[in-house]
């Protein structure tokens, strides 16, 4: 059923809207899981690269856009990371995936792409990156820059949270997971990845 509204702009010109073409938009907001690329995004977010703590300072804001925007199904991939710290781990509601030294996070989001299979196309897939955009797009998953996903994660963020939510979706045991893989803030002997 296509619902056509005719609507008025505000210099009084007349146009029509479709249904189809804003529930996309409205699907996506709510539903549609999301692979990040994460050193790509980093940068976009206001953190620095060079940081110790720029992966777990990008997780944490990923976890408070989910919480307050209600998202769920975010995967965020990072490369570089030492063999006993690579892996994926939940944090909250993300899903922060550490691949391994000699492989790139650009590789794994393509292989999870080729394991999703049919089901890419229900998924949105955020970089800059051309390659990593390309791979999203021959498996017909949505592709968001860095850029306009920092914007929405952003503004997410600067609104603040709903007058009755929650404070946190992280659980006690993976906070200590995970200060026990990054250690206490200004640490020197903490892993980079």
């Amino acid at each position: 059923m296509h619902r056509q509204f005719a609507l008025n702009d505000r210099v009084g010109h007349k146009f029509s809207l479709n249904l189809a073409d804003i529930l996309p938009a409205i699907y996506y907001n709510a539903a549609m899981p999301t692979l990040i690329d994460g050193h790509n995004l980093i940068p976009k977010m206001g953190l620095r690269l060079d940081s110790v703590d720029d992966e777990l300072d990008l997780v944490t804001r990923l976890n408070e856009f989910c919480r307050l925007s209600r998202k769920t199904g975010l995967e965020v991939y990072f490369d570089g990371a030492p063999s006993p710290q690579a892996g994926p781990r939940t944090i909250g509601l993300v899903k922060a995936h550490f691949v391994r030294l000699g492989l790139t996070a650009d590789d794994a989001i393509r292989d999870r792409l080729r394991a999703l299979g049919r089901s890419a196309k229900n998924w949105s897939v955020v970089s800059s990156d051309r390659q990593v955009q390309a791979n999203a797009r021959a498996a017909y998953a949505r592709v968001i820059t860095s850029e306009e996903f920092a914007a929405e994660v952003i503004n997410t963020l600067r609104a603040g949270p709903p007058a009755n939510a929650k404070k946190s979706n992280m659980t006690e045991s993976e906070l200590t997971e995970w200060l026990a893989l990054f250690g206490e803030k200004g640490t020197k002997d903490k892993p980079k990845f």
